[in-house]
This record gives C-alpha cells, sequence and structure tokens, in this order.
C-alpha cells in the first residue's frame, strides 16, 4: 500500500484534517498554525512557522506536524 501525500495550494483554503503539507507564498507571510478557518477539533496553541529559514523553505508545525512549503520568490527587505 502506498502512502499519498495530500496537499493543499493555497494556505488561506481550510486544509482538511488529512492534509500532511501545505503551500505557501510570500502573501502568507508572516504564517501561522493552526490556519484561519480550521475546524475547532484541530485547534492548538498559535504557532508561528519561519519557512524562510531553511535552504529548502519547508518547516512543520511542532504541534500537529503539517509541513509548509514555501513556492515563488522570497521576500526581500520588510513587507
Amino acid at each position: 500500500m502506498s502512502a499519498t501525500k495530500n496537499v493543499v495550494d493555497n494556505a488561506t483554503a481550510t486544509p482538511n484534517e488529512t492534509a500532511t503539507e501545505v503551500a505557501v507564498t510570500a502573501h502568507d507571510l508572516p504564517l501561522a498554525c493552526p490556519r484561519p478557518g480550521a475546524p475547532l477539533w484541530a485547534r492548538h496553541p498559535r504557532v508561528f512557522i519561519d519557512v524562510l529559514r531553511s535552504e529548502t523553505g519547508e518547516a512543520a508545525c511542532p504541534y500537529c506536524g503539517t509541513r509548509y512549503r514555501f513556492t515563488g520568490e522570497r521576500p526581500s527587505g520588510h513587507h
């Protein structure tokens, strides 16, 4: 049985409970988990995720394990 990775293509969309990776852009920064609109049962303490810290542009939530992947052009300076 092969593992399937579900991806939510827009971080402003409500990820479902099986989403393991969320694609984010500069528009979504600063990034916090859980995302707005997450169901009440899926809420945990809000934590900010720094996807720009790593060279790969990926970071995971320490509470729920959702992986966030930065796509697009990295911002320069303050926004």
